[in-house]
Formats: structure tokens, C-alpha cells, sequence
């Protein structure tokens, strides 16, 4: 029985999960955590993974990859971090973007070059920040690297060139995913000043051996490592409930949509991987617990000891600033409170909120794609609330299906790894474990009207 090991490089920390490289079945996992915040000193990954992976890597014929979309690892001409890593949620770069977008004639010919029209997430925007805010550590940079790229470097032999693939690096905003190349002009253009980047490996190729000789795949993003680890096939979107939201969906054919709702990326296996991305998900739950003082098991029954639209109570809930809708500036508006407003309506509409924005995210998706999706998959940490499974199936109009818990973007990882230790053209067959498939349950229209209207309302300026 073949092992092979799968590293999720979160924002919130690192997990290892060894795998029966056969069948998919979860043999052993770890974690470690990772400093909070939105800049970190990339370091502290490496230090996260060797003990995430301590006792398991020994025991594996190849590993991977998964990290952290689009955070800035910039490094010095000896392989130094020139400063603590930007990472994807950090949103000082959003008037870079803006910028970056007019450079490049406008949204559309944005998203007609890269597949998505950049915003404060995407790497070259916050090198575009380094260059115009601290000139000095721009000018020290030679290479740049996304987080995943350099914890794959650190787990393969000494000498190994940086590498990453095709799905990660169509987040950095100087990728062609069409022709999978590097637009160096547009990194120059962004940073002041070219740099070395990784190489692009093909889908499901060794990149490299670890010092003990062991497989080390092209890695991918963490979205892209989801999809693989479901694994996502055509007609499903996927929606994840985690520090970010996400709706995604495995597409043959590039999109490129000039609103920049939805960011058209690469995904692991040759193909592309539409999404629309929220900044605020399962932190939305997190504030209302800690507000009413409960846990999120006393969130949820009070939230279903509600009725449908809480009471009238609307909340948009772009606390820390929003990427769909881009909104980087927002903060969080309630409306519709009265005296007769109950704790129970409180934490309703706090779950409302989060499933309207994932509504949102999914009707986007479709639109643009054209997809009709056969099927709604739903996973991240939220899903463990009964009131997010209680009403998601309403909210986002159709059935749920709700895969066993477990570590999905570490599991795309570890078959990666499989299939890069196989050498066959296609990823192995790995059964996915379900839990439930949720029914669509008759709600009140009026939730998503009222949200929508505010969400239209906060708009205006």
C-alpha cells in the first residue's frame, strides 16, 4: 500500500494528512498553527510544516503541496524574505490594483490578459505597494514566490529551483493561464523591476525529490487542491465556508469576466477553475457568537428559534472589507433593528447574511459560466453549524450535498502527490466520502430581496 502525503499551508496553519495513495483513505494527520494576521514572516510556515509533517513525510513515497492563494513571498538575492509575506487578505494594495487595472487598458483587457480583473488579493498588486510604499525592500527583491512555492522548496533537496504550477500562478496577476507563461513584463511593471520566478510544472508531473529521494509534486493553490481533493467533475460548484468563501467550479474553457466578480484561474489538472471569493465567511459567525456570548452550537439554536428574514433584521457583512462585491473600504451594516429585535434575530440574521453572500457568489458563477451546476457541494468549518445546514439548501435555491468532514485541500494535495508518483495521465479515482444531501426547504423570498437591497443600497455613493 503506497503512501503518499498532503500538506494544506493555510492561513491559519499547516496540515499534513498521509494517504493511502489507492483508494484516498486517511491513514494519519497533524497540523500546526501559524501566527494571525495579515503579514507574516513566511518562515514560520517552514517551521509549521516540519512539525505538521514530522513522522508522516518519513513514511511517503511522494507529497505536495496545497497553500494560501496569492500571498507575496518576496526574497533577497541570498534567499532571504525582504520583509514579512502579504498575504491574500491583507488589503492595503487595493488602490494598487486600481492602478494596475487602468495600466492595463481597463477591466476588461485586465481580465482578457490574466482571466480576472486584480484586486487587493492578487500578488502583483502588493508588489506594486512595495515599490510605491517601501522602495528600499523592492529594491532588494530577486525572486517571487507564492507561499506554496516556498514551503515546496523546502521540503525538496538542497539545489532544488523554485517551482509551482499553473493553477497558483494564475493568482499572482502576471500569468497567462491560456499559454501557461510568465507575463514578466507585467511583474516588472508591478514591482518597478523584473525578478526570478518559479518554473511551471505540467499537471500531475514530478517536480522534484526530497533529500530522501520521496516524489514532491508541483503543489497548487489551495482552492485548486479543494477541487482535486472532492474531486470536483463538471456540472458541480463548490462552496466553501472557511476564513474566505468560496464558489467554485471546474470549467474546460478560460473565462475572463470584466466585472471581476468572477476570477477566471487555472486549476490542477489542466483545466480552469472559475470562482467567486468573499473575504468574510465563517468570521462572520465567529463576531456574532462572541457578541452574544455563546458558542457556535448556542449561535445555531438560536438562530433556528428565529423565523425566516429575523424579524427584519438585515445585516451586510463586510467586516474586515470585501473582495465580491470590491469593496475593500466596507465595514459591517445592520438594519432593521427595533425593540422587538430578539437575540435569536440577531443570530439569524448573522447566518442569512453569510448564505445571501454565498448565494450571491454561486448565481454569479452560473451566469458566467453558463452552468447550470447538477449539484452543490458544501464543506469548510461553518458546515458543523445545524443552522448554516438548515438553511443553506433555501438560501442557495438548491439540494446540498455535504461530504464527510475532513481536510479536502490537504486530501487534493496527497492525490497530486499520487498521481505525479503514478506517472499516468490522469489523477487516481478516489471515492468521495458524503455525509448528507440536504433538501431544498420553502423559505421566505424576502431574505435574499432584503439582503440584495442592501447590499445595492451600501453601494451607492
Amino acid at each position: 500500500m503506497p503512501l503518499v502525503l498532503g500538506v494544506d499551508s493555510s492561513t491559519q496553519s499547516t496540515k499534513a494528512v498521509l494517504v493511502d495513495a489507492d483508494d484516498g483513505t486517511v491513514v494519519a494527520q497533524q497540523s500546526a498553527p501559524h501566527p494571525p494576521g495579515t503579514e507574516v514572516d513566511p518562515r514560520a510556515w517552514l517551521a509549521a510544516v516540519d512539525t505538521a509533517t514530522a513522522g508522516l513525510l518519513e513514511r511517503a513515497e511522494a507529497v505536495a503541496v496545497a497553500g494560501q492563494q496569492h500571498g507575496m513571498v518576496a526574497l533577497d538575492a541570498d534567499g532571504r524574505p525582504v520583509r514579512d509575506a502579504l498575504l491574500w487578505n491583507d488589503t492595503r494594495s487595493a488602490a494598487a490594483a486600481v492602478e494596475l487595472v487602468a495600466e492595463l487598458g481597463g477591466p476588461q483587457a485586465c481580465a482578457d490578459a490574466l482571466g480576472s480583473v486584480l484586486v487587493a488579493s492578487f500578488t502583483s498588486t502588493k508588489l506594486r505597494w512595495l515599490r510605491d510604499h517601501a522602495p528600499a525592500e523592492a529594491a532588494r527583491v530577486r525572486q517571487v514566490l507564492l507561499p506554496h512555492d516556498y514551503v515546496s522548496r523546502h521540503l525538496s533537496a538542497p539545489g532544488t529551483a523554485p517551482f509551482t504550477d499553473r493553477g497558483d500562478a494564475s493568482g499572482t496577476g502576471y500569468f497567462d493561464a491560456r499559454t501557461s507563461t510568465w507575463r514578466h513584463d507585467l511583474l516588472a511593471a508591478a514591482l518597478g523591476h523584473d525578478a526570478d520566478l518559479p518554473i511551471v510544472v505540467a499537471a500531475g508531473a514530478a517536480a522534484a525529490t526530497t533529500p530522501a529521494g520521496q516524489v514532491v509534486a508541483g503543489g497548487t493553490g489551495d482552492n485548486m487542491g479543494a477541487a482535486l481533493g472532492m474531486p470536483l467533475t463538471a456540472g458541480d460548484v463548490l462552496v466553501s465556508i472557511g476564513t474566505s468563501g468560496v464558489a467554485s467550479a471546474v470549467v474546460p474553457d478560460p473565462v475572463a469576466d470584466g466585472t471581476g466578480t468572477v476570477t477566471g484561474f487555472a486549476d490542477a489538472a489542466g483545466g480552469y477553475l472559475p470562482m467567486v471569493t468573499t473575504m468574510n465567511a465563517a468570521g462572520i459567525l465567529d463576531l456574532q457568537a462572541r457578541w452574544l456570548g455563546v458558542d457556535h452550537d448556542e449561535l445555531s439554536a438560536l438562530a433556528l428559534a428565529s423565523t425566516p428574514g429575523a424579524g427584519g433584521v438585515t445585516l451586510s457583512p463586510y467586516y474586515g472589507g470585501e473582495r465580491t462585491p470590491n469593496r475593500p473600504d466596507a465595514v459591517g451594516t445592520w438594519t432593521g433593528l427595533t425593540p422587538a429585535t430578539t437575540r435569536a434575530d440577531l443570530a439569524r440574521a448573522a447566518v442569512e447574511a453569510l448564505l445571501c453572500s454565498l448565494a450571491d457568489a454561486v448565481d454569479a458563477l452560473v451566469a458566467e459560466t453558463g452552468a447550470e451546476p447538477r449539484r452543490v457541494l458544501m464543506v469548510g468549518g461553518a458546515t458543523r453549524s445545524e443552522a448554516v445546514r438548515a438553511l443553506a439548501p433555501a438560501i442557495l435555491g438548491r439540494p446540498v450535498l455535504l461530504p464527510a468532514p475532513g481536510e479536502y485541500v490537504a486530501r487534493g494535495a496527497a492525490r497530486q502527490a499520487a498521481w505525479a508518483l503514478s506517472g499516468a495521465a490522469e489523477p487516481p479515482a478516489w471515492p468521495l466520502p458524503t455525509e448528507a444531501t440536504l433538501p431544498v426547504v420553502p423559505t421566505d423570498p424576502s431574505v435574499r430581496e432584503r439582503y440584495a437591497a442592501l447590499r445595492d443600497r451600501l453601494a451607492q455613493p
